[in-house]
């Protein structure tokens, strides 16, 4: 049987210690999309959504929720990040968020990225529910990693 690196051997939750890892460069890239109406993708193209900016907001929520990714996530470390990129890409069936989060040091920032892409499309979903309640909030994933032992991965059809 594998060791759970989150579980002690009574079988408790526990953080891992990553104070014997080296600090290296880590870089993260997740993405993932929400799916609205025509109207809906056209006011928020236009600006003209009733709670104002929404790519914008959600751009600040996803910067928000990945410095606050070890308060959120269980056993998460808190990590002290390099910078975190929020981009939006309107599309014919709605929004596409890529969030690309960087540090240097001893564990990775895969759920960084992945909080950012979360937390910015709940806001576009918060910001736009007025016009679409119908919003659907699909395919968020680890696009790519790059740092740590593991060295460099990237999804098979990224």
């Amino acid at each position: 049987m594998n060791k759970l690196t989150h579980v002690d051997s009574a079988g408790n939750a526990r953080m891992v210690d990553v104070g014997s890892k080296a600090e290296t460069h880590r870089v993260a890239v997740a993405r993932g999309a929400i799916r609205m109406s025509a109207t809906t993708l056209t006011a928020i193209a236009q600006g003209n959504a009733p709670k104002g900016d929404v790519l914008g907001t959600a751009r600040i929520a996803g910067i928000m929720a990945a410095k606050k990714t070890g308060e959120l996530i269980p056993l998460c470390h808190p990590l002290g990040i390099d910078a975190v990129n929020i981009d939006f890409e309107l599309v014919e069936t709605g929004v596409e968020c890529t969030a690309t989060a960087t540090l240097t040091g001893k564990t990775g920032i895969e759920m960084e990225a992945l909080t950012a892409v979360s937390v910015a499309l709940l806001t576009v979903y918060d910001m736009a529910k007025a016009l679409d309640k119908g919003m659907v909030i699909e395919g968020i994933r680890l696009i790519e990693k790059r740092g740590g032992k593991s060295g460099i991965w990237r999804a098979d059809d990224a």
